[in-house]
């Protein structure tokens, strides 16, 4: 596991140094391990996730609560509206991308996918996180929502102040 930890920190592109990528690796993958009973897939799925969520503007943690409500990290979830994957992302987006081929079961598409929607509403909402999080969820105008990740973010995934 150690020589895996090693090779995943020194291809993390989206932390500052190395210092960084493997200080926040090993603490998240400890938190993730109730979800996610491999090492190796953990701290994959979070090296994804953390240049991802960069990528989109987003804080990994914030993205890491949201994942633990929509699908409890299973990336194979389908909820009953037909939402897929760890984000629980709409098959209807793929069209509105212009890319109906891709598979958002894919760890890779379902978080790029789920980031820059999460992205696009959060600027939408200028800024507003609870609104951001009802307009992902689809439901716009209850805090119910967006008080399940605030919970999830608070009691696991916080490591550092979040404006909510």
């Amino acid at each position: 596991m150690r020589s895996f930890l090693e090779q995943s920190i020194a291809g993390a592109t989206s932390f500052e140094d190395r210092f960084d990528a493997e200080v926040w690796l090993l603490d998240m993958q400890t938190r993730l391990a109730p979800f996610m009973s491999d090492p190796e897939e953990r701290v994959q799925f979070l090296t994804l996730l953390h240049q991802e969520a960069l990528a989109a503007n987003l804080p990994p943690e914030l993205v890491l609560a949201l994942i633990e409500v929509e699908s409890h990290f299973d990336r194979f979830a389908v909820s009953s509206a037909g939402a897929q994957g760890y984000m629980q992302v709409m098959p209807f987006w793929k069209d509105e991308i212009g890319r109906p081929e891709d598979n958002l079961t894919r760890s890779d598409t379902n978080l790029r996918y789920g980031c820059r929607i999460l992205q696009f509403y959060w600027q939408r909402e200028s800024g507003d996180l609870h609104r951001a999080l009802a307009a992902y969820n689809g439901s716009l105008g209850s805090r119910r929502y967006s008080d399940k990740v605030f919970h999830a973010w608070q009691s696991r995934w916080r490591n550092a102040p979040l404006d909510w």
